[in-house]
């Protein structure tokens, strides 16, 4: 038992510990506070949770885990945050621990790992989630599927003023929690909306993607109407992205851009970015993980589909973005959705990118067109395939890959793989309105 610390406000009533688990359903369990009394930072909860796939509660034998066992879920405090939608809550993130430390099947404690790896070689990550998401009429007591809010184009002002209050709501929510929202537009979809989180270390980019998204839905809740963030709702409108933006830093400067070097890029980002293409297709099983993802990535939808960079280029999977000086400040990887866990994308992201910087791979020159309009004959010229189109096509990938496996450990690859493999198998033959039936209230 701990006394209870001095920056819990005094009308708590419940401290929630939050993990997000291997089909990336954020959960939490709560710890009552009795006045007067001490309390635990831990709470335990079954070690087969991590192998449970998104459409049952039931933990995948192939996992390795099961329904014997134990683990804690131990809070960390610098997590801390109040929720002005749940009053007397407040929240902060856990790390599973097991035997008194950091459980190998802890997607948080992987994603710190890759971190402390990175820091070895004198380097840090910084990065942010742009999150897109649907607004959607409140119709769960008719059943009949998601209803669009409202008719409105790409960055409608008639949109902000239909949601003003939602997002006022949201962005002073999201800001008490000690996130920095930097803009704000209504996005291509009918009622489709897009909030940008100020970047910041990668564990602190990680959580908040946590956080962001839990307040997202609580919120729109309060306001009578739903929200997800599912990559593809409606077959013939925009899907939903989840673009990381990533930097490379060392002693807090940023080393991602050199303007005295080719491209604009160091040499050592060259070298990340170089990394992150080339294991792109099995990471893609962490990044996009649902059979719904594939049905966003597409050509000629800006979300990513050829395994290539660019300058600028929006059709590339991995986008340099120059300044208007012509300085490259971060870059976006956008074969990404809010269907991952952002624990397991950053951390297989960074493994990536840590082969290029130590097997000094050659970064191939930057594609300056759209690749859907290439002939086939073109792309193999230039080196440059369709990245996979289903999530089994992506399992294979993750599978054959050793470095983001052994980076993974044993013990996280298979109960992740076990998991995907399971949500495969059971969502690769439904329909996308089936697939939404089941999936939209989860992400």
């Amino acid at each position: 038992m701990n006394p209870i610390p001095h920056v819990f406000p005094e009308e708590m009533e419940f401290l929630r510990i939050l993990w997000c688990d291997n089909a990336n359903i954020i959960r939490a369990k709560a710890i009552y506070l009795q006045e007067g009394e001490d309390f635990p930072l831990k709470v335990g909860i079954g070690a087969g949770q991590q192998g449970v796939p998104v459409m049952h509660d039931g933990i995948i034998e192939e996992s390795g885990l099961s329904p014997i066992g134990e683990i804690q879920l131990e809070a960390d405090l610098s997590t801390f945050k109040e929720l002005d939608y749940a009053p007397g809550h407040v929240q902060v993130m856990g790390y599973m621990i097991k035997d008194g430390k950091i459980w190998s099947c802890c997607p948080r404690g992987f994603l710190k790992k890759m971190i402390i790896n990175l820091k070895k070689i004198n380097l840090e990550v910084k990065s942010s989630f742009e999150n897109e998401f649907y607004l959607l009429k409140n119709d769960s007591e008719q059943k009949k599927g998601p209803e669009i809010l409202e008719e409105t184009p790409f960055a409608s002002t008639y949109s902000m003023n239909i949601n003003h209050d939602f997002i006022r709501e949201l962005v002073d929510s999201i800001n008490n929690q000690g996130m920095r929202v930097e803009q704000y537009y209504p996005e291509a979809g009918p009622g489709q909306q897009e909030v940008t989180i100020k970047y910041d270390d990668a564990l602190v980019s990680a959580d908040n993607q946590i956080s962001f998204r839990d307040t997202v839905k609580a919120v729109a809740h309060l306001h009578g109407i739903r929200s997800s963030f599912l990559p593809k709702i409606f077959s013939q409108k925009s899907g939903n992205g989840c673009h990381i933006h990533l930097s490379l830093w060392k002693s807090d400067e940023n080393k991602t851009g050199d303007m005295d070097n080719e491209y604009g890029l160091s040499s050592q980002c060259k070298q990340f970015i170089a990394g992150i293409l080339k294991h792109l297709p099995a990471i893609m099983a962490i990044t996009t993980p649902t059979s719904n993802s594939y049905r966003r990535i597409k050509p000629k939808t800006w979300s990513g589909a050829f395994q290539c960079w660019g300058i600028d280029n929006r059709e590339a999977a991995i986008r340099v973005i120059s300044e208007e000086d012509g300085a490259v400040k971060h870059l976006e990887i956008k074969a990404v959705d809010a269907s991952s866990n952002p624990y397991l994308a950053l951390g297989a992201i960074i493994a990536a990118g840590m082969d290029g910087l130590k097997n000094s791979l050659e970064l191939e020159k930057p594609l300056q067109e759209d690749p859907g309009n290439m002939t086939p004959s073109d792309l193999a010229k230039r080196k440059i395939k369709l990245l996979p189109n289903n999530l089994g096509d992506a399992i294979y990938h993750l599978e054959n890959d050793k470095i983001i496996l052994d980076a993974l450990g044993k013990d996280l690859s298979k109960a992740y793989l076990a998991v995907k493999k399971a949500e495969w198998e059971f969502f690769k033959d439904l329909s996308l309105s089936e697939e939404v039936e089941i999936l939209l209230d989860k992400f």
